[in-house]
Order: C-alpha cells, then sequence, then structure tokens
C-alpha cells in the first residue's frame, strides 16, 4: 500500500515539474507569438491599423470587436520614440508589450489627463544619457523606459456603439509613433 501511495506522489510531483517547465518554455518556443503575426502586416516605428475583428478573419485572438486597435511596432536602436495618441470620445488605452509579450507600462485616456496621449518611449541607456534640464519635470514630460529595444505599442479606442466605430478608428489614425529626430535640448548651466 505504502508503495503504491509513493508511486502516485512521485508521479504526481513528476507531472508538475513536466507542466510547469512545458508552460514557462512555451511563450519562448512558440514560432507564432503576437510580434510574428504582426511583422508583416505592420510597419517599423509607424501606426498601423488592424482590420476590425470578427470570428472568421482576426490578426490576433480574442480581439474585442467593440475597439478600433492599431499597431506600432517599434525598434529603438534608431532612437527613442516619440507616441502621440488622440484621445477618444469614449475611452483610450495604451499597453506596452516587449519582444516576449511581456507587458510593461500601459496608460489610459483617464489617467493621463489630456486630450491627447504624449510620451517618451526609450531604453534605460538613452534615458541616462539625456540631459537633465531643471526646466522640464516629470509633469511636462511621461519617459517610459523599455526593459528591450524591440516590442509592440498597442493602441485601442473603444467604440460605445456600433455607429461610433469610424471616430474611434479616426483617432487612431491620427496617432503617431516615430523615431525623434530633434536633438536632445542642451543642458543649461546653472546661474
Amino acid at each position: 500500500m505504502i508503495r503504491l501511495l509513493l508511486t502516485i506522489v512521485a508521479g504526481v510531483i513528476l507531472g508538475g515539474i513536466v507542466h510547469l517547465v512545458s508552460v514557462l518554455a512555451l511563450p519562448r518556443i512558440a514560432t507564432q507569438d503576437a510580434y510574428s503575426r504582426l511583422t508583416p502586416m505592420t510597419q517599423l516605428n509607424a501606426v498601423t491599423a488592424l482590420p476590425q475583428a470578427d470570428p472568421s478573419n482576426s490578426p490576433m485572438p480574442f480581439m474585442d470587436p467593440a475597439f478600433a486597435m492599431a499597431i506600432c511596432r517599434y525598434d529603438l536602436s534608431g532612437g527613442p520614440i516619440k507616441l502621440a495618441v488622440p484621445v477618444s470620445q469614449a475611452y483610450t488605452s495604451v499597453s506596452f508589450y516587449t519582444r516576449n509579450e511581456i507587458a510593461y507600462y500601459a496608460i489610459n485616456d483617464r489617467s493621463a489627463g489630456k486630450k491627447v496621449i504624449e510620451l517618451d518611449l526609450m531604453t534605460e541607456a538613452q534615458h541616462n544619457d539625456l540631459p537633465e534640464d531643471e526646466e522640464v519635470t516629470a509633469a511636462d514630460r511621461l519617459i517610459i523606459d523599455s526593459p528591450s529595444a524591440t516590442g509592440l505599442i498597442v493602441l485601442k479606442a473603444l467604440a460605445a456603439e456600433p455607429g461610433l466605430m469610424p471616430q474611434a478608428q479616426a483617432s487612431l489614425s491620427a496617432a503617431s509613433c516615430k523615431v525623434q529626430t530633434e536633438p536632445a535640448p542642451a543642458k543649461q548651466a546653472k546661474r
């Protein structure tokens, strides 16, 4: 009886270990992750609107048909990115993901408190290279540090009813996601 009980316990422990290892390894070995699926239909460092979700043809699983969606596939090796997203009438959100689909930041129109969600996305090294400007405060400039050089920014705008979908899509089409070309402001001398 004890031998049977030990065999069952050993089987449960071995099954738990195999399950845990496979669940943790699957995102790393999957070939059809979100980044790979969106690469052929999106431009690098630009906002690309996704087609409206329908049951027969959806670029990503579990897309909500009440939301207009757009993607910015970014690469920070060319420099920091300036993101500007006008808010829609109902609700707008912006979510940031690494290349391996790890969410690291999200903001919506209510927490931004403005008519346009504006922020700078950069690596930690690029952030450290910025000159310290005493005139610019955290309230003036939102800077997000990306843990990786590549990833996805998902923009969503809610259409509270089907007739408002064109307005939600228009607010996302006015969004911009581009590499900053202007030089960083010069460090001012203390007086």
